[in-house]
């Protein structure tokens, strides 16, 4: 080999070396228990068939550039794992302990897939932890008590899984929360109170949660609350009166009791589900109504329908107690258009001012049937409400409102 041949293989050679040193070195610059978290972590979860995303995952190059992980110096501060694409197959395995090495981390989270195992207790030593999100996924076990000492979360989601127990009462001590979203999972207990003065959704619906809400067991930050399709009994109207930024409200299908506050119909709520509780009283709004879907129905709510619900555009407020007849103001709205679901049937409803040949506009649904009156018009009424058009005379006379 001439002198030329050998210059070039020695270049070459220092080349691969260079090439090597700066892998090395791309390495070097994590700190090691990071890096041996992330091998830890990795070993522990895998693509599902038609995801891809650990491919980037080559322990011989700088791991800050691996998909998911995100640094700041030496150290991971945010771990996404999984394509956040819509409909990507995300992934399989158990989540490791490791994942507590992480000292930096202050953003965790899995797009759905099916993870399974227990939440590990090492998550609360995150003490920097501000976002952990691990949603539909099939994550089973209690949620650990441990939780309480992530004093900087402000989301917690971990919604659409197995999880069983009660939700720690450490939990409603998180002075930063904001978001605690644990719906659709089989939680049992009570709702613990919170105590953070910033938070603003709580959504626990699809649950077996049981017991009573204390008046000052949420704060008046709160915007959307969700706790249907649960256990949940007692009186809300002293909670509720104290919530005036909520805008979405669901406490439909639990055993609610007592009366429903009027100033809860002049918050800034867009859709207000209360249906199917036990809730008595009459209803009396104090102005207008601007929420545009008031779901009332299956109460026991009695009286005159107040003509301040005229204004709501999908009003149910069937399956009650209310007598008298429907304010005119009703048929007005109705036969132009403005309201289009009025749901009035199986109540003890006397008489509504509209006329048989009256022309209800295509969009419009009324239903009045089973009430102390011949309905004057006939319109379609859901299959649920039966066949019969009057509620028998006897039940007319017992039933005085």
């Amino acid at each position: 080999m001439g002198k030329q041949g050998r210059r070039r293989m020695g270049s070459y050679a220092l080349f691969l070396i260079a090439l090597f040193l700066c892998k090395f070195l791309a390495v070097a610059i994590l700190d090691p228990l990071d890096f041996l978290a992330l091998q830890s972590i990795r070993k522990s979860l895998h693509d599902l068939p038609g995801s891809n995303f650990f491919a980037s995952w080559d322990f011989t190059s700088d791991p800050c550039n691996f998909a998911g992980v995100y640094c700041d110096s030496d150290k991971v501060i945010a771990l996404n794992l999984g394509d956040p694409r819509a409909g990507s197959p995300g992934l399989t395995g158990r989540i490791d302990p490791a994942i507590g090495k992480l000292s930096a981390l202050a953003e965790l989270s899995i797009v759905p897939g099916r993870i399974y195992g227990s939440l590990p207790q090492s998550v609360s030593q995150l003490k920097d932890l501000r976002f952990l999100a691990i949603s539909r996924n099939f994550i089973s076990g209690d949620i650990p008590a441990t939780l309480g000492q992530l004093r900087s979360l402000k989301t917690l989601d971990l919604s659409y899984n197995q999880l069983t127990g009660e939700i720690p009462r450490s939990i409603g001590t998180l002075p930063e929360l904001t978001n605690v979203i644990l719906c659709h999972n089989h939680l049992s207990g009570s709702v613990p109170p919170f105590l953070s003065q910033v938070l603003t959704r709580v959504d626990l619906k699809h649950n077996a949660l049981t017991g009573s809400l204390a008046p000052d067991s949420l704060p008046p930050s709160l915007q959307s609350l969700s706790l249907a399709w649960n256990q949940l009994t007692g009186p809300v109207d002293r909670l509720l009166s104290r919530l005036d930024q909520l805008n979405y409200l669901d406490l439909s299908l639990n055993q609610f009791t007592g009366p429903i506050p009027s100033q809860l119909f002049s918050f800034p709520i867009t859709n207000l589900q209360l249906e199917r509780n036990l809730f008595t009283g009459s209803v009396q709004p104090a102005d207008q109504v601007t929420i545009s879907t008031v779901d009332l129905s299956h109460n026991r709510l009695w009286g005159q329908i107040s003509p301040m619900f005229s204004t709501v555009q999908n009003l149910y407020l069937n399956n009650n107690r209310f007598t008298g007849q429907v304010p005119a103001s009703f048929v007005d709205r109705l036969l132009s258009g403005s309201i289009q679901i009025l749901y009035l049937q199986h109540n003890y409803l006397t008489g509504i001012e509209i006329k048989p040949t009256a022309e209800i506009p295509v969009s419009s649904s009324l239903c009045l049937q089973y009430n102390c009156m011949v309905p004057p018009v006939q319109t379609p009424c859901p299959l649920k409400a039966g066949n019969e058009k009057t509620r028998p005379t006897a039940q007319c006379n017992e039933w005085k409102g």
